[in-house]
């Protein structure tokens, strides 16, 4: 009878006194990683290629740094058994949610507190709620039994972010420009993140008979009734620091709590700044990068798109307790 595949990857490491410092980051860098200890200087992962090539990165620092490291298969047969093991690391996942279930409910006393108290005392707020937010998302990505606790620090959190708006604040649904309706919308071929969501935006805000034009290159010169965007020159495209889907947000008026959530997922995915880090990001961008590789023709990309970024703008509308 063939044993069973091993579940387990397994660090074995010796590093020397000096420096003092590496022991310090060698640890560090295997908390990061989500490895547990079972034994002194014998750290546990489960048995995946990223984990080995994780280790493999690990081992090739400690014996950089005059140290000695082995990373082996393994099976536990006696004493340490999978369950006991399963359980070290739910536990240690546990602590990290319940260390930020605790900063979460500070933060959210601190911001009941803030009362009519300038934006800027807002925006540090918000700024700590993008930083717990990324924390969360780091602890869920070495998640690897679905420890409890992740849904309680979700839930603060998405309270933190709805008292975090503005008392005043309502879905603003301004009429569009009339010099924006009955248009043709063109930007470049090979469509993807931010022109996907210009589109989606431009048809669901803008003018639901919209029609698109896809051209080849970036000097297109536009003929009547047209509109360029996310193109060189284009009357809609990129400003600044901000991308097209931000630029249509701003230049059109439309200030409803969803979308800007949305813009900030469409900024950090087009580019690559992390400025905003929601932990919504890297699946939608998984999503809609997957749509543009499945979909050659631009018109399924825009199609498909479309419906994605409605799902990600109804659930933020949701979670703010908009109908």
């Amino acid at each position: 009878m063939a044993a069973p595949d091993p579940r387990w990857l397994v660090l074995v490491h010796q590093i020397p006194p000096r420096p003092s410092y590496l022991r310090a980051k060698i640890g560090r860098r295997l908390a990061g990683l989500g490895a547990v200890a079972v034994k002194r200087s014998v750290y546990v992962l489960p048995r995946s290629d990223q984990a080995l090539e994780d280790f493999q990165w690990v081992r090739r620092e400690i014996v950089a740094g005059r140290g000695d490291a082995s990373v082996l298969e393994a099976r536990f047969v006696e004493g340490l058994l999978d369950p006991a093991l399963e359980a070290l690391f739910s536990s240690a996942r546990e602590a990290g949610y319940a260390v930020l279930a605790r900063e979460a409910k500070r933060l959210q006393a601190a911001v009941a507190r803030l009362g009519q108290r300038p934006s800027e005392a807002r925006q540090k707020a918000s700024a700590t709620l993008t930083q717990l937010r990324k924390r969360l998302e780091a602890v869920v990505a070495i998640d690897f039994f679905e420890a409890s606790g992740r849904e309680p620090v979700e839930g603060l959190l998405a309270a933190v972010e709805t008292a975090l708006r503005a008392p005043e604040e309502k879905p603003d649904r301004p009429s569009p420009p009339p010099e924006t309706r009955g248009r043709t919308w063109v930007t470049r071929s090979g469509v993807q993140v931010d022109r996907i969501a210009s589109a989606w935006l431009i048809r669901r805000f803008v003018d639901p008979e919209a029609r698109f034009k896809l051209v080849d290159g970036h000097d297109y010169a536009p003929e009547p009734g047209e509109l360029r965007f996310d193109m060189f020159e284009g009357e809609y495209t990129h400003e600044g620091d901000s991308c097209t889907f931000e630029v249509l947000l701003a230049r059109l008026g439309l200030r409803e709590t969803a979308l800007r959530q949305l813009a900030e997922i469409v900024h950090d995915i087009d580019l690559k700044d992390d400025r905003y880090a929601r932990p919504e990001t890297p699946g939608l961008e998984r999503l809609l990068v997957g749509i543009a590789l499945v979909h050659p023709d631009d018109e399924a990309r825009l199609r498909d798109g479309a419906a994605a970024l409605e799902s990600v703008y109804q659930a933020f509308r949701r979670r703010a307790g908009t109908r």
